[in-house]
């Protein structure tokens, strides 16, 4: 995605929600180098897009559209994948998202690709009467690294160094 695309991705925001996201608020993403793409459909024009905020060991899903036309079509789930296979590239632990309680549609997409219903954050999203729960979605995608342990190799080494008033191969006593 880049600020040449926004044209086409806020006409999208607007069909789609009814309370878009702002030109603004693509625009920080983009300058603070948020994964960003979009996916085209037919003749070129763009079909949906996602953008993604990448951090320590995961990747947090700020926007997954597709527009109303395509949704139902597997544009979705072809983004999704899209977005973990960018997290598994990156080594990336896991993808966190939130999504609007009442949008069945979304939580059903994210479940059947692997998400968890993980928690819920009350009064998140604004809404046409009030404010909205998001529920809170994650899917691990690829197993941390496992933490150092001493192996028998490692502590017979350690055992010999400290006999020998040498210390420990960690430098712990």
């Amino acid at each position: 995605m880049t600020v040449a695309d926004l044209g086409a991705v806020l006409a999208i925001e607007a069909q789609a929600y009814s309370h878009p996201w702002t030109h603004g608020n693509f625009v920080d993403s983009l300058a603070a180098g948020h994964l960003a793409e979009v996916l085209e459909g037919d003749g070129g024009r763009i079909a949906g897009y996602f953008v993604a905020m990448e951090g320590v060991d995961e990747l947090h899903l700020l926007n997954l559209t597709i527009a109303p036309a395509g949704q139902g079509s597997g544009l979705g789930s072809a983004l999704l994948e899209t977005v973990l296979a960018h997290a598994r590239s990156r080594g990336l632990a896991q993808v966190w998202l939130e999504v609007r309680a009442s949008n069945a549609r979304a939580r059903a997409l994210y479940a059947r690709r692997g998400f968890d219903e993980v928690g819920l954050r009350r009064g998140y999203y604004p809404g046409l009467r009030g404010r909205e729960d998001a529920v809170l979605m994650r899917r691990v995608v690829a197993a941390p690294p496992p933490a150092p342990t001493r192996g028998p190799a490692t502590a017979t080494v350690a055992a010999a160094a400290k006999a020998a008033g040498r210390g420990g191969t960690d430098g712990v006593e």
